[in-house]
């Protein structure tokens, strides 16, 4: 197998806000010689030709920190650079619920829309913070990562021999997860296993990861089964058996099962979430998408617990909200199985 491919590192360039959001496109030689208007609505769907235009103007520049024309030639080789300006913090779900909590762990489940760890745009309104303020400064480490979007279960050390043990178990996958996600489409398959590697995209958001052709990128694997159907949906539980970022999300979308509420992924693209950095959530953007957040929740845990040695399994119960989106009854029964995905 090939070397995972490397993508160009490029710089905010000077003078522009730390906390602004970075774009690069890479210029391919079939490109080489078009206006940068143009080059850049051919890279970003559903954008008209005014508003390439101003794009280009408040956010193109060079690596130097000047300013792009939209009449500007793009090169074949180069990198254009567009600095989206940041903006304040959101206000986000500040409360989280404990599932189970001993000396040594603590699993609690995190609401949607509450980021885990700080970023540029999120600094007191995040679940780190949520828990210095709860447990002071010897608060429980979370030793996983979940994506702001993502309801459910997450495992802290309460100790630092705790906190590195569930880490480094973690980080050698150790650890059975299971999701649960609502997707578009009904899958005709019962269960199955996604074997499709993954890299960084090589043009647009910085975030966004991609499915490569065979023999490039990162190994990846991801095991479903299926709960419950609707005429226009699906209930499935997941199992990664490897570890890359939004994994679940690129998988289900290359299947052509995009997960409901993607913003990255879904039907549309990289669009539902710059339209979303723009305006934030309207009606408008929430009937595309189809529900205010990405339908995925972490449902299951199950792990060694780092003190008693003993195999423990926790859960967290599917997320109000995605109850609702699913609109039908879901008993007990309905999740009986997700162990064996």
């Amino acid at each position: 197998m090939s070397r995972p491919r490397k993508r160009p590192e490029v710089a905010l360039p000077p003078g522009c806000d730390p906390a602004s959001i970075l774009l690069t496109f890479p210029v391919a030689p079939e490109h080489a010689g078009q206006r940068l208007d143009r080059f850049i609505q051919h890279r970003i769907p559903r954008l008209s030709r005014t508003r390439a235009q101003e794009v280009v103007k408040n956010c193109a520049y060079r690596a130097d920190g000047s300013r792009r024309r939209a009449s500007d030639r793009v090169r074949a080789g180069e990198t254009v650079i567009l600095v989206r300006p940041s903006f304040e913090e959101p206000h986000v779900p500040l409360y989280f619920d404990v599932l189970f909590e001993d000396a040594a762990i603590l699993a609690l489940d995190k609401p949607a829309g509450l980021p885990v760890h700080p970023s540029a745009t999120y600094h007191k309104n995040t679940l780190t913070y949520l828990l210095r303020q709860k447990y002071g400064p010897e608060a429980p480490q979370i030793a996983h990562r979940l994506d702001r979007e993502t309801s459910g279960l997450l495992l802290c050390g309460k100790t630092r021999e705790s906190e590195r043990s569930l880490k480094i178990d973690f980080e050698n996958r150790r650890v059975s997860k299971r999701y649960l996600a609502i997707v578009r489409g009904v899958m005709p398959d019962d269960s199955g296993r996604i074997e499709l590697p993954m890299d960084r995209a090589k043009e647009g958001l910085h975030i966004l990861m991609e499915v490569t052709p065979e023999g490039e990128g990162y190994p990846s694997v991801t095991r479903y089964l299926v709960l419950a159907r609707r005429d226009d949906a699906t209930l499935v539980a997941l199992a990664p058996e490897s570890g890359r970022q939004h994994q679940l999300r690129v998988h289900l979308a290359a299947l052509g099962y995009p997960i409901i509420g993607d913003k990255l992924y879904g039907p549309e693209g990289v669009q539902t979430f710059l339209d979303y950095i723009d305006t934030g959530m309207t009606d408008a953007l929430r009937h595309r998408l189809g529900h205010d957040r990405q339908a995925l929740h972490a449902f299951e845990l199950h792990f060694t617990h780092p003190s008693t040695g003993e195999p423990t399994t926790l859960r967290a119960p599917l997320s109000e909200d995605l109850v609702t989106l699913w609109g039908e009854p879901l008993s007990e029964s309905t999740f009986a199985s997700v162990g064996a995905c």
